[in-house]
């Protein structure tokens, strides 16, 4: 079986408050976007993973495709497979794609041996790979809260829309990241603003993690300027980083300054 992994972007992202469980109340936008890693599974003699495209900074044993494969086989009698993973979305860039990995593996093998398992089901498998796993099960527009797990869909919709997205070669983990965060409880909640019209995102729509990660990374701050400068409704760095998206309403100029980075453009659907 082959399935493809999709990426997120966060459009706004506020961090509220540190829990005493040491993880982050967050209020935040999940948009599932076309940027896809390839997971093929097919059942093996032995167990067997393969990582393919941009390098994975995990180990094999702690790879989430292979997390997925071990909790499912704890609770379900599985045969062994071989995953091979297309790793086509940057690690350590803010659009979750490893979370997916681990999702649409749960995906693919509750498909592939007919195990029945609901979609609630595999959330709460999903829960317990990563906070922002379960959106991946969904895979649909929503206000994620709590730390990531408690989903309320949105109507929100930018089709029609064009995306650029650029991920410099720059990398911060997440918990780094959080470390240096101010939490501001009094922030204001993102599914609110984006009623507005999209020409006012860039005054209201924050994401709480640029202030720390443009002061040590400048040429993230400038991707984002020059987003804006070539037409962008919205700019924005998605998650901790360090990628940068923006938001065009109409098919973007080529961008010859940023051919240096991961480059893409999608007509969002």
């Amino acid at each position: 079986m082959i399935v493809f992994a999709n990426a997120k972007i966060n459009i706004g992202l506020r961090v509220i408050r540190e829990r005493p469980d040491d993880f982050h109340d967050i209020l935040s936008i999940f948009y599932p976007v076309q940027l896809t890693d390839v997971i093929e599974i097919h059942q093996s003699p032995r167990f067997e993973f393969h990582s393919y495209g941009f390098p994975v900074s995990s180990s094999e044993k702690s790879n989430l495709c292979v997390r997925a494969w071990n909790l499912l086989s704890e609770n379900h009698t599985l045969p062994t497979v071989a995953i091979y993973l297309l790793k086509n979305i940057p690690t350590e860039a803010g659009l979750g794609g490893g979370s997916s990995d681990a999702s649409f593996t749960l995906l693919a093998l509750n498909e592939m041996f007919h195990l029945g398992l609901s979609q609630e089901t595999l959330s709460n498998y999903a829960l317990q790979l990563g906070s922002d796993c379960p959106f991946f099960i969904h895979n649909r527009p929503v206000l994620a809260s709590g730390r990531g797990e408690v989903l309320t869909p949105l109507t929100l919709s930018l089709k029609g829309y064009y995306l650029v997205l650029i991920k410099p070669d720059y990398k911060i983990s997440t918990a780094e990241a959080y470390s240096h965060i101010q939490a501001r409880p009094e922030a204001e909640n993102p599914a609110f603003i984006v009623n507005l019209p999209m020409e006012r995102w860039k005054e209201k729509l924050v994401n709480d993690f640029e202030e720390y990660v443009f002061n040590i990374f400048p040429e993230v701050r400038i991707i984002k300027e020059k987003l804006y400068s070539e037409g962008a409704v919205y700019a924005s760095m998605s998650g901790s980083g360090t990628s940068v998206y923006g938001i065009f309403r109409n098919e973007p100029p080529p961008m010859p300054w940023a051919k240096n980075h991961f480059y893409r453009v999608f007509l969002l659907d």
